[in-house]
Formats: structure tokens, sequence, C-alpha cells
């Protein structure tokens, strides 16, 4: 039987199409040129499609509208109307869990958003809500595209609204990757953390120019809105990391910490720390002296798995430390006092950095520790001119909003309010713990008996030996350790080098625990 060869001798129109569209997509892919792509590398910057391939798992990015253009006219624009209009946008996998992602093209137009890019990202945002997975924002743009004016305006606005839907619902990630001013500075600071690279990332409402002509300050990038400052001193960054390949790996690594939205747990991990390991390092970690201070991170990093702690927003508010990390492989929340820092008060930024963690815990299933040494809050003028009142109670108002499962350990002092505020049995906690070395009061004993004793001290023949004896009478009587225990303030006394046994067996049994708050709209927390 002869076989006749049918492979026509010249393309088919079907063979030309897939052709054509193979080479657009590389056109697409390449970007606009090899010298735009050198300029980018030669700012230490990496392109948006080299950043997307360090954040997501290898060859599993699927890109959509790849070949989407803008439709604008006049100022030149009708001749310039490269694919992808500046914006990358898709979804892939990090750890094989779905992520959505989109990345400016500092190469197309600067990144500046104009209409057509704004709903490329208004699309991958609907999407991501609607899968319930995590988005990853890859900022790198020079704000809204002039020539379009109120167009690119209305982008933002629809970013703004998505960003809010969004909130609680999946997680937000905002990587910052180079410049972000005036308006579009907003959608980082709405979603739940901010990433930044020293050097390279700018954050600002009115840049240096702007500044400078209204109130005469000079001022570089960096230094009004450089990741240091957003790290350190405003709080508006989470993380701030030398290079770019650092910082997306430890976004990855975030990713791998939080559920894909808020009707899943985190994701479990296996753990070959022993859940009941001793750690009788604790007790010389921690010095039974309410006056001297210690590192609480090392306390943590002694009772979580391995370890392995990802503190959030470490340089910012330093008095109080928030912390993720893993106990027999689960997830949980760490929020503790820091002695080694101002004694471990609470103050105005503290108490900010605290509630809105607690925040994020509580919308995303987290089980919340929270580990007290804390001797009020601070005084001073500035302090309450500043609205400690109505900062405090924000942290107040989490915890009491929370419904995940929560527990409190006291390590050693806790006084006044900053003891009520910061998850005690009274607003809820689901257990507290305390340490033999424990104090808890109203106040340190020296100023109780300054108080309570006045008189007596004032006419004693010896009013030191007379405040002395007060003063070790009032803690005989109010702050010996079993006082709270004694009247069912804390559930239990424990040892210090069984905490990790007691808080994992804890966490194990308020894991199926379910808390209802009351029919309403939304609350109205204090601002």
């Amino acid at each position: 039987m002869t076989v006749v060869d049918q492979t026509p001798s010249e393309p088919t129109d079907a063979r030309r199409r897939v052709a054509e569209l193979h080479s657009l997509r590389e056109e697409a892919r390449r970007g606009p040129s090899d010298r735009a792509t050198e300029a980018q590398h030669a700012k230490g910057k990496l392109t948006a499609r080299e950043r997307i391939a360090l954040l997501l798992d290898e060859g599993s990015f699927r890109e959509v509208e790849q070949l989407r253009r803008h439709r604008a006219t006049g100022f030149g624009l009708e001749a310039k109307k490269p694919y992808t209009d500046g914006v990358i946008t898709g979804w892939g996998t990090v750890e094989g869990r779905t992520v959505f992602v989109y990345a400016h093209d500092f190469r197309i137009f600067g990144g500046a958003l104009g209409e057509a890019h704004a709903t490329k990202i208004h699309k991958i945002m609907d999407m991501a809500i609607a899968a319930g997975a995590p988005l990853v924002s890859l900022n790198d743009g020079a704000g809204a595209r002039i020539q379009e004016g109120v167009s690119a305006l209305a982008g933002y606005g629809g970013i703004f609204q998505r960003n809010t839907k969004a909130s609680g619902v999946i997680p937000q990630i905002s990587v910052m990757l180079g410049p972000c001013a005036g308006g579009a500075a907003y959608s980082p600071a709405l979603t739940d953390f901010v990433f930044m690279v020293r050097d390279t990332s700018q954050m600002f409402i009115t840049g240096p120019d702007v500044v400078r002509a209204v109130t005469g300050e000079e001022i570089s990038q960096n230094g009004l809105g450089g990741a240091d400052v957003h790290a350190e001193t405003s709080g508006v960054a989470h993380f701030a990391y030398d290079d770019e390949e650092t910082c997306i790996a430890e976004v990855r690594y975030l990713i791998t910490m939080l559920p894909s939205n808020n009707r899943e747990n985190p994701p479990v991990h296996e753990n070959t720390d022993p859940v009941d390991r001793r750690s009788d390092v604790l007790l010389d970690l921690v010095p039974a002296d309410g006056n001297r201070p210690y590192d609480m991170l090392k306390v943590i990093e002694e009772l979580v798995d391995d370890g392995d702690v990802l503190e959030i927003h470490e340089r910012w508010a330093r008095n109080i430390i928030c912390a993720m990390a893993r106990m027999d492989g689960q997830v949980v929340g760490i929020i503790a006092n820091q002695p080694g820092h101002l004694a471990g008060v609470l103050d105005i930024h503290a108490s900010e950095k605290a509630a809105r963690f607690v925040q994020m815990c509580d919308a995303f299933n987290i089980p919340i520790i929270t580990l007290l040494d804390v001797p009020g809050f601070l005084p001073g003028v500035d302090q309450e001119h500043g609205g400690i009142i109505r900062h405090g109670a924000k942290l107040l108002y989490a915890y009491c909003n929370a419904t995940v499962p929560r527990i409190s350990l006291i390590l050693r002092k806790a006084y006044g309010g900053a003891y009520i505020v910061m998850d005690s049995q009274s607003i809820g906690a689901d257990l507290t713990y305390a340490w033999p070395t424990n104090e808890i009061a109203v106040m340190g004993a020296e100023g109780a008996a300054n108080v309570i004793f006045r008189k007596q001290i004032a006419d004693a023949e010896d009013p030191e030996a007379m405040r002395a004896r007060m003063v070790k009478e009032y803690k005989a009587e109010l702050m010996h350790p079993y006082y709270a225990a004694e009247r069912g303030l804390v559930d239990d006394v424990i040892d210090p080098a069984e905490t990790r046994g007691v808080l994992v067996s804890a966490l194990a049994m308020l894991r199926t625990k379910h808390a209802d708050l009351p029919s309403r709209k939304h609350g109205n927390p204090p601002q």
C-alpha cells in the first residue's frame, strides 16, 4: 500500500496564524527593547518578568491579557502601543499553592498606570478574590499616566476599592521595588504586608521637589520615603531588605505561613522539634528581678519549632514584638513585650503595631499567643497629647474582637491598664498562664506603697525604713505569684521549662474553637 504524504508544501492559514500568535507573545515577553532592559539592570533592578520568575514556582506562571494595548490617543500615545501596556498579570503557584500576581514593567511608560493598565489589575484582583487566593503586587511605577488624565486616576480608585473588598478575605502583599508616589501609595497602605528594597524603592505622597517648594526643607527621595524610613520611622513598611532576590524569597516564605483565604487555616508543616521539649534555659534568660532587661525574642525562639521566627515590623515600635512562627507545625501569631527596649512599655506606636497584627491574625485564622512583661503605658505629655488613650484602645478593641484561640502567658510583671489590654482573661483570653516570677498588680509595689501609705511614711521617724517595710508588705499581700491564680484570673502557674509543652497542648485543645460575634454591619473601632 502506498502512503501519500499529505503535509502541505505551504503553511496553511491556521499554521500561519499560530506562528503569528507565537511571534506576538514573544514580542510581549521581550519588552520594549534590550536597551530598556539594560537600563533597568543598571539601576540594580530586575525586570517584571524576572521578578515573577523568582516569586513563583518554576514554570507555573499563566499570564492574563498579555496582548492588551491601550486605546488612548493624543500626546504621541497613538504611535506607541506596546503589548501588556506596562503591567504583567496572571497566576502561578508558591510551593504548589495558587497565588495571583501583577507586576509593573518600568520599561514601558515608566510603569505608569493608564486605563488599560488599570483594567488589567482590576481583573486580576477580581480573579484572586473569586478564587480565594493570595494577591502579590510587584510595584515599580511612576504613578498615574499623565497623558490619560482622569481615566488614570479613576483606575487607582478601582484598585483601592478592590483592596478594601479583599481586606480580611485574601492575603494581600505589596512588594515595593521602585518608586511609588502620590495616590498610588495608598494601595500598599491598604494591604496586609509591605516589603521594600533599600536604595531602589521609595514611597511618598509628595516628593522632595514639592516638599522643598512648600516648606523649604531639603531632603532626598530615600530620606523622605526610602525603605529604612518606612521600616523604622513611619511604620508603613513591615520588611526592608538590601536586594530584590532576598526580598522576594522572604515574600515566598511569608506566603507559606498564611492561609489562601479567610475560610481556610494556615498550612501545617511537619514538625521534628519535640512538643514536650523542656527549656530549662528559660530560667536563665528571664531575670527574676523585674527591673533587669532581657531579650524577649530569645524566649520566643526557645518556645517555637526549631527557633524559627518571622518578626513583623522588626524595626518599628521595638518595645513590642509581633511575630509569626510554628508550634508543632501549626502557625501562630505571637505578641510580646520587649523588656530590652523601653522596658517593654506600651506606647502609641506599640499599640498600633500590635492592634493591626491581632486583626490580621484574627482575619486569617491564626491563633494568638501573648507574652506579658509590661510595666504599664509610657507616661509623658507627648503620649497623652498624641492620643495614647485612643491608640491604646485600638489594641484593646482588636483583642476583644478576636475570635481565634487566644492564650496569654505572664512571664514577670503585668501592671495596670497595660495588663488588661494585653489580652488578660477579663477581656476574653481563652487560657491564661503565669510563671512563678509573675507580679500582677495595679502598679509597682514602690508606687503603690507611696500612694496607700503616704501618711504613715511621712509621719515615721525613719521614712525610708517605713517605705521599705510597706513595699515589702504590699508585695507579700497583693503581688505574690499565686494571688491572681487564687482568684481565678490565671488558669495555672507553670514551670517555665515546661512552657512549650503547655502551650502546644492548649493550642491543640482550642483548635476547634468556635465563637460568634453579635450581628452587625461592622464595628466602629477607635481611630
